[in-house]
């Protein structure tokens, strides 16, 4: 499949046509989770929007990462979508319709060293639920992506960050295995967090849990076994240089173009 000619197609045949200038900066803006209108939809607009949301999260998961958050939202409203969410949609498509030739480039600077970096936004959604992003590279450009809603609610952002990287570490371990399993024998499989109190859990399991953390599934202290085993690695990155930051929240202006610029492995 042209994924590009399919962009293309996916918003030249949405019901509203766009003009070249109907652009927008960002797939989202800064209300992204918020739950906005409560006007549903009528009938043949919700099945539009479900269509199309169904489309984006196709265009998402093969070509084109950076609208990934944004989607990752919308699939959360496909049941009961209001006139808010029908606003979304539509800046959404405006931002494809301003970047229709933009394409996924991948490099590679070692195969046997796996990054993923893993960040979480605290109790964004309206029932206070928080948001899982990740990413996971080579070099530059996003070979898998990660963004969606946790599925438990959160005391601290330190439980957030744990139920966070417990969301990744399927992908994380199963990636490992499977370029194992191709002939290439992983050296490093380096997982970012920006949160010193999750690595520690992590890192030390119960040894690190104080009384906020004690009341955790101890499922989540699956990492620190993977980690003794040497199947993983946490380090910490700053925030600012966390490129799951993205994948987490809506972005905007110049972190927005600098963390897409990484995800979608582009010069400029």
């Amino acid at each position: 499949i042209d994924m590009s000619q399919y962009v293309e197609n996916m918003v030249d045949d949405f019901p509203i046509k766009f003009k070249s200038t109907d652009t927008a900066a960002t797939p989202a803006a800064d209300d992204l989770f918020a739950a906005g209108s409560s006007k549903k939809l009528e009938k043949d607009r919700q099945e539009t929007f479900h269509t199309w949301v169904a489309k984006g999260l196709f265009v998402a998961k093969r070509a084109r990462p950076d609208i990934h958050p944004t989607i990752a939202v919308l699939c959360t409203r496909v049941k009961e979508p209001n006139e808010s969410d029908w606003i979304k949609l539509i800046r959404l498509l405006k931002y494809l319709n301003g970047t229709r030739k933009d394409v996924l480039t991948l490099s590679a600077d070692d195969l046997r060293s796996i990054k993923w970096s893993v960040d979480v936004a605290f109790a964004v959604h309206p029932d206070f639920k928080s948001h899982t992003g990740g990413v996971m590279s080579f070099s530059r450009g996003a070979i898998q992506s990660l963004s969606r809603k946790q599925k438990l609610n959160t005391r601290s952002s330190t439980e957030a960050e744990l139920v966070g990287a417990d969301d990744a570490i399927t992908m994380v371990l199963w990636t490992k295995h499977f370029l194992e399993a191709q002939g290439y024998p992983v050296l490093n499989n380096i997982l970012y967090q920006d949160n010193k109190s999750t690595i520690l859990l992590e890192e030390n399991g119960r040894k690190s849990a104080g009384k906020r953390s004690r009341a955790l599934n101890v499922r989540y202290f699956f990492l620190t076994d993977q980690i003794e085993k040497g199947n993983l690695i946490v380090k910490y990155m700053p925030t600012d240089d966390m490129v799951s930051d993205y994948m987490s929240k809506p972005l905007q202006g110049e972190k927005f173009r600098k963390f897409r610029r990484e995800i979608m492995g582009m010069d400029a």
